[in-house]
């Protein structure tokens, strides 16, 4: 059995457009991500389940399976996905590198994170954050 978290909370994205394949792709070279698991449907095209190993932390997703639920999934909206990481300029850059859109630019914030967001091809939000270095 592939290895899988046994506690806590882990995300579950929903991919639109059947383009699974192409998101756990594009979070290999954007986040550095390694997928332990990877399974399709019977149709054998789209993708009916992943798992993927983030900087410590745990992803899952999935295409969109609308004749299991009865309708499309909505556009993602209302979560965002939060990376704690040891430099977030520079992963900031990797992930834009593969194809991300900054939509705040990574700053010095008065908590004392280099933080900002970008959105993934996707349209899912992520932020991104590490400790300002003195």
């Amino acid at each position: 059995m592939p290895e899988r978290p046994t506690n806590g909370i882990t995300p579950f994205l929903t991919i639109r457009g059947r383009r699974g394949q192409e998101a756990l792709d594009f979070y290999t070279r954007a986040f550095g991500a390694e997928v332990t698991e990877r399974n399709l449907a019977e149709d054998g095209e789209r993708l009916m389940q992943a798992g993927l190993k983030i900087n410590g932390g745990w992803l899952m997703l999935s295409d969109e399976f609308p004749e299991w639920r009865g309708h499309d999934e909505p556009e993602p909206r209302g979560v965002g996905l939060h990376l704690q990481v040891d430099n977030a300029d520079s992963w900031a850059e990797r992930a834009v590198a593969a194809g991300a859109t900054i939509t705040m630019p990574v700053g010095d914030q008065f908590w004392g994170d280099r933080y900002g967001q970008l959105t993934d091809p996707f349209g899912h939000l992520w932020s991104i954050g590490s400790p300002i270095k003195e």
